[in-house]
């Protein structure tokens, strides 16, 4: 039985390419991320022959934002897949319309409240208000939950603090913006380790150029589980 602790994120090209290394990595892993990069290249058709053919789970980040109507119908659309996990952004709104979309299907609605990949300074110039962006973090986490969220997304270093709240009771906390020791960062700015994520209340850890890049993913993807084993 795998550990689905680990989402291994398809961060490549196209479906053929995902497909590839999802097979290169074999039954070490049993749940991926397909993003919003490869929806043009057969995204959807990979998520659905993950699922159906291979049994892998699916957490589908496309990240949806827009007036409610047009979110509530994406997600009913997306929810026939029978997938796993699905993101929206965290603004209350969005969140009650993708709830009512995936309203009678298992499809887990998780929340962004900040990408991993800013700081305060990119706030700034997105002229989101002053404060630290933790706490603007905690805020549209618990706005999230109460809204209806199944969940969050989250840096790691925030997991702790959202799994403090008393709306995350029972809630998902997912965290990419994960690294292991000695891995570079890319285009993150807030990271932890897998094993550091998960103590902190991280329900799943999102890796991906760690484990797709590596000349080995198998094994790359085989040393997180192995650190995850021990926590």
């Amino acid at each position: 039985m795998t550990d689905d602790r680990l989402i291994v994120a398809l961060d490549v090209p196209n479906a053929l390419d995902g497909l590839a290394m999802a097979e290169r990595i074999g039954d070490s892993v049993g749940f991926y991320k397909i993003g919003l990069g490869m929806l043009t290249g057969g995204g959807l058709a990979l998520a659905n022959e993950l699922k159906q053919d291979h049994g892998k789970r699916i957490f589908l980040d496309m990240k949806l934002f827009d007036i409610g109507a047009t979110v509530e119908a994406a997600v009913r659309g997306l929810a026939q897949f029978e997938l796993d996990f699905l993101t929206v952004h965290g603004d209350p709104h969005v969140v009650r319309a993708a709830k009512e979309g995936a309203a009678g299907k298992d499809l887990k609605i998780l929340a962004v409240t900040i990408l991993t990949s800013l700081d305060r300074s990119d706030l700034d110039a997105a002229l989101i208000r002053d404060g630290d962006i933790r706490d603007l973090v905690a805020e549209r986490a618990a706005r999230a939950f109460e809204a209806g969220a199944d969940g969050v997304i989250a840096s790691p270093q925030e997991a702790a603090m959202i799994r403090a709240l008393p709306e995350a009771k029972g809630r998902l906390i997912v965290t990419p913006g994960v690294r292991p020791a000695g891995a570079a960062l890319g285009d993150q700015k807030r990271v932890a380790t897998p094993a550091q994520a998960i103590s902190d209340g991280a329900d799943h850890i999102v890796v991906g150029r760690p484990i797709w890049q590596a000349a080995d993913p198998k094994a790359s993807a085989q040393k997180i589980l192995a650190e995850l084993a021990g926590v």
